[in-house]
């Protein structure tokens, strides 16, 4: 069982609501993997993105801020209601409301209220829009990445969805749901490889084997569920299995997880920090925070990410899955060895070259020898 803590109520809430969001999700993708490809948008960026991003970030608002009345809750969230408010996207509206108000009347099958009436288009927009916080060093704020990965999900590949709480600038907790994650590591392929493409996968083994993995900062423990399936009630605590990351230390033996996406990492650098420091497997490339969840219950050992010049990292990708993997024993640091920094906004500011996460301490200080190792080559 787990230790009490200061933010037991919210990281309940916060559980229950991912694991909601994550059925959520399902339903959503069954529907775009066999059959509708139009309910993919292409946000400013062009990641794609579909009615469950629009629609999970509804459902935890309206969660969140009913469970915390007493509170002013500020949410920092990735979407915005610009393309749900156009003209044109009265349809995708219309489906969205749909979703959230279906998704919503299974709220007390989680433990959590449902509304007392069906939810209009117009509260719908509202939820959303009340997610415009910017974080910051002060105060209490929730962070959402309603479908972290979503190309992966498009894909029928791996995504998860990322809530974690952020107090006085610190990561407080941490909630990742991994809805196409199998709970046990023998239930990925033979090839151990991380993509489970549903493409080729029966309607019905679908909902099979997603997990929820949770943490609470200064605990020392990190948790794992399977996601609820069926018609069952959610079982607060009593499916939860304590994950550890692995033992493994030598960079030989072990397991390293990055980006699938060549658009926003440098795969290259990676791969003479891989080679520098002696790894030898080949990078599983995994899409979404299911790589933190990996290193988390040790079915891998490093994670590194190496952006191209000119992009920032948001607090979203990162939050809910460093607690975790921290918790879980791991190490996280920027590619220079210093501790993320979630107090400036939106986005993790003065990061040194990358992001790297760990099982140990061993393993983090030989990666770190090994990227400056490497990038004093590159830059001969």
């Amino acid at each position: 069982m787990m230790t009490c803590g200061m933010y037991d109520k919210e990281l309940e809430v916060a559980v229950r609501v991912v694991h909601l969001a994550c059925s959520l999700c399902q339903r959503v993708q069954e529907t775009l993997v066999y059959r509708r490809a139009d309910q993919v948008m292409s946000k400013e960026d062009d990641s794609p993105v579909t009615i469950a991003d629009w629609s999970v970030q509804a459902t935890v608002c309206w969660i969140l801020s009913d469970s915390f009345k007493d509170q002013k809750v500020s949410i920092v969230a990735e979407e915005d209601v610009q393309t749900l408010s156009k003209a044109d996207s009265a349809d995708l509206l219309r489906s969205v409301t749909n979703t959230v108000n279906e998704c919503l009347q299974e709220a007390p099958k989680y433990g959590l209220q449902k509304p007392k009436k069906t939810l209009e288009a117009s509260e719908i927009l509202k939820a959303i829009s009340q997610c415009n916080s910017t974080g910051g060093p002060t105060g209490r704020h929730w962070i959402l990445d309603p479908v972290d990965g979503t190309l992966g999900f498009v894909r029928g590949d791996q995504y998860a969805v990322a809530l974690s709480l952020i107090q006085e600038g610190k990561v407080v907790l941490g909630v990742l749901g991994c809805p196409n994650y199998p709970m046990k590591k023998e239930w990925l392929n033979h090839q151990y490889s991380l993509s489970m493409s549903l493409l080729s996968t029966p309607a019905s083994d679908m909902r099979e084997g997603g997990c929820v993995m949770y943490a609470q900062r200064g605990s020392g423990k990190a948790w794992m569920q399977p996601l609820k399936n069926g018609g069952m009630k959610l079982q607060w605590l009593q499916s939860a299995k304590e994950i550890q990351v692995s033992s493994i230390d030598d960079p030989a033996l072990a397991t390293f997880c990055e980006p699938v996406e060549i658009a926003n990492s440098n795969h290259s650098f990676a791969a003479g920090v891989a080679h520098s420091m002696g790894l030898k497997k080949q990078p599983l490339r995994v899409h979404s925070m299911v790589k933190y969840a990996a290193i988390a219950r040790g079915d891998a050992e490093i994670f590194m990410k190496f952006a191209r010049a000119g992009y920032k990292e948001k607090i979203w990708d990162h939050a809910a899955g460093v607690v975790i993997v921290e918790e879980a024993g791991g190490v996280v640091t920027d590619a220079g060895g210093r501790p993320l920094d979630f107090s400036k906004g939106v986005y993790l500011e003065g990061l040194d070259r990358g992001i790297v996460a760990c099982s140990g301490a061993t393993l983090h200080e030989k990666l770190i020898g090994a990227v400056y190792a490497s990038w004093d080559s590159s830059n001969l």
